[in-house]
């Protein structure tokens, strides 16, 4: 009985080992290079799926073609109502200055809320648990943008990840090797 339990006890610490490894890897790796996708078009967007939470958007960098039509879901998984502004630095600086004068005003969009034109980018804003559909024509340009959200205090908690530039195909993905 001694052996079979020690031996039961080195096979746990051995799993608990492994999955500790496993686990220390998956924290540390960085985003995974994107291979070629099928650009969205007019008549086929291509959906993209992105997660708001309390205080992070999933992924962490939003992949897109430019030029190409998305069918973008931008989905609340957080219990405080967020926005996905998708935009240059430009469109974030204006967004968070704008969303800056209604602090201490409930969350969430306002008749005073808003930004010129020239620089509003794209803005979504979902409530807790709400999945807001947006068909979104891409810049045809290679400019840095950003995803953030500014519902007043969440991006300096860190909501915001880069867009992405990736490369596009003319049809279907070969399969991973």
């Amino acid at each position: 009985m001694r052996g079979s339990g020690r031996l039961a006890a080195g096979r746990l610490a051995a799993g608990w080992l492994a999955a500790a490894l496993t686990l220390g890897a998956c924290q540390s790796a960085q985003p995974t290079a994107t291979p070629p996708i099928m650009p969205g078009t007019a008549a086929a967007p291509r959906e993209v799926n992105l997660i708001a939470k309390d205080y992070s958007f999933v992924p962490d960098v939003m992949d897109l073609i430019p030029g190409e039509v998305i069918l973008l879901h931008v989905i609340n998984g957080g219990l405080e109502i967020h926005e996905a502004i998708i935009g240059d630095m430009a469109v974030q600086d204006a967004w968070e200055v704008a969303e800056a004068a209604t602090v201490g005003a409930p969350p969430g969009p306002t008749p005073a809320v808003s930004v010129p034109p020239d620089v509003a980018g794209l803005r979504v804003v979902v409530r807790s648990g709400e999945r807001v559909d947006v068909t979104w024509t891409v810049p045809d340009t290679s400019a840095p943008l950003i995803v953030g959200c500014h519902i007043p205090g969440h991006w300096a908690k860190g909501m915001q990840i880069p867009v992405r530039w990736v490369a596009g195909t003319d049809g279907p993905s070969a399969p991973p090797a």
